[in-house]
């Protein structure tokens, strides 16, 4: 967790959110967010999971376990959902097939 608070401060920044404002969602207090924000202390389970939803990352990606963000997909019907993973999976191979040419390339 060396990098979480860095992540959780860039995060928050990026949003133009104060460590007010965040310890308000999170249900904890300013101070809570700077201990977060310098490593000092480490969030509960349940407040990493309020974190990855504020932000849309996985907690995963918070505890540098991967590296991406999450798309929010709640009140989609079955139908949208399905055309997200495909392009989604489309993208993904794309981006593969992308990579493989660049390699060729030299």
């Amino acid at each position: 967790m060396v990098e979480f608070g860095a992540k959780l401060k860039k995060l928050r920044t990026e949003e133009g959110m104060t460590q007010q404002q965040l310890g308000e969602l999170l249900g904890v207090s300013k101070s809570v967010v700077s201990y977060y924000e310098v490593n000092e202390r480490v969030p509960s389970p349940d407040t990493l999971v309020k974190i990855s939803r504020v932000f849309h990352v996985s907690t995963d990606y918070l505890l540098s376990l991967e590296n991406g963000h999450t798309v929010n997909i709640d009140g989609l019907d079955a139908h949208d959902e399905e055309i997200v993973r495909r392009l989604v999976s489309t993208m993904r191979r794309l981006e593969e097939e992308y990579k493989k040419e660049k390699d060729a390339e030299g």
